[in-house]
């Protein structure tokens, strides 16, 4: 199994690929950032989740803004909470002590994998702290971005959005990174047949992952008139766990920082130019159906 820490901002989907890697790695701490939800309430979820998991995977708080000092959030999306619909399982789980970035910085090693699915902030934390850091670990696989369109802008996606100036230092941080932009994780939709399939789930996770996909085809359905959502950030776990599902591209990737209309958006280079070295392994196509099967069988403990 690959041996990872998940830097996440749950989320529903965050919750989704919080079930997925343990089942599918060796998940030795989840480090809480702010971002679908201030991160008292971001930090909560996760020990929430892996309360429901039966798992005491360590769960460690981290950056509550942006490096800017500035805090966005997605609540109209996953709700005030940012579990919004879902039962959470009454639990004695603590914060592990010390910050996000400290664990990041000693729990590491060559053979870790950083997956982060939520803003960059303590991912670039740990950066500016050991700019050596990114040479001994496995890599960095991010949620992030978009070939495209953009979600909260026409032209950036919110994890990028909420802190470009960290993002901008992770894409240039010298780390082997996979991007698993909207235009990947868009090819995971979760539909009304989707949730009738994971109705059938008896289990805690099958039970929280049906209350996730009602909550937010419920809420999609009242923001765009759509009831389909996509699993974004279980996409960054597939990446590592399953690359055979994934067509990636090398890219150079550039995070925009001053654009009137642009800013976070990250500007994907696919030409070939000599003396450019490509730095990114940029997702461009997913194998759905197979991913799909294995979040449901994770849902159900296969």
């Amino acid at each position: 199994m690959h041996r990872m820490i998940i830097d996440c901002d749950p989320g529903h989907d965050d919750a989704i690929a919080l079930i997925l890697a343990h089942r599918h790695a060796d998940v030795v701490g989840i480090t809480a950032v702010a971002g679908n939800a201030p991160l008292e309430a971001t930090a909560a979820n996760a020990l929430a989740v892996t309360a429901a998991l039966g798992v005491d995977t360590p769960v460690i708080a981290g950056a509550d803004t942006s490096l800017l000092g500035v805090a966005k959030d997605a609540r109209i999306v996953h709700g005030e909470s940012g579990l919004g619909g879902v039962t959470l399982p009454r639990h004695d789980r603590a914060l592990a002590g010390g910050h996000a970035v400290d664990f990041l910085l000693e729990a590491s090693d060559p053979d870790t994998w950083i997956v982060a699915i939520g803003p960059l902030t303590n991912v670039a934390l740990a950066i500016a702290r050991d700019p050596t850091w990114p040479t001994r670990i496995a890599g960095i696989s991010i949620m992030g971005g978009s070939t495209d369109n953009g979600n909260v802008t026409a032209t950036a996606e919110f994890n990028i959005y909420a802190d470009p100036e960290a993002a901008a230092r992770v894409f240039r941080c010298g780390a082997p990174l996979i991007m698993c932009g909207l235009n990947l994780t868009h090819q995971l939709p979760v539909d009304d047949a989707v949730l009738g399939r994971v109705r059938q789930i008896d289990t805690p996770a099958g039970k929280l992952a049906t209350e996730s996909f009602t909550f937010l085809l419920d809420r999609l359905d009242s923001l765009t008139g759509t009831r389909r959502a996509s699993l974004h950030d279980p996409c960054a776990v597939l990446a590592v766990t399953h690359p055979e599902l994934l067509d990636t591209e090398s890219c150079t990737v550039t995070v925009e920082l001053a654009g009137e209309h642009t800013r976070g958006m990250t500007v994907v280079d696919r030409r070939s130019r000599s003396g450019v070295e490509a730095h990114v392994d940029v997702g461009v196509r997913l194998a759905s159906e197979e991913a799909m099967a294995l979040v449901e069988g994770a849902l159900a403990g296969e």
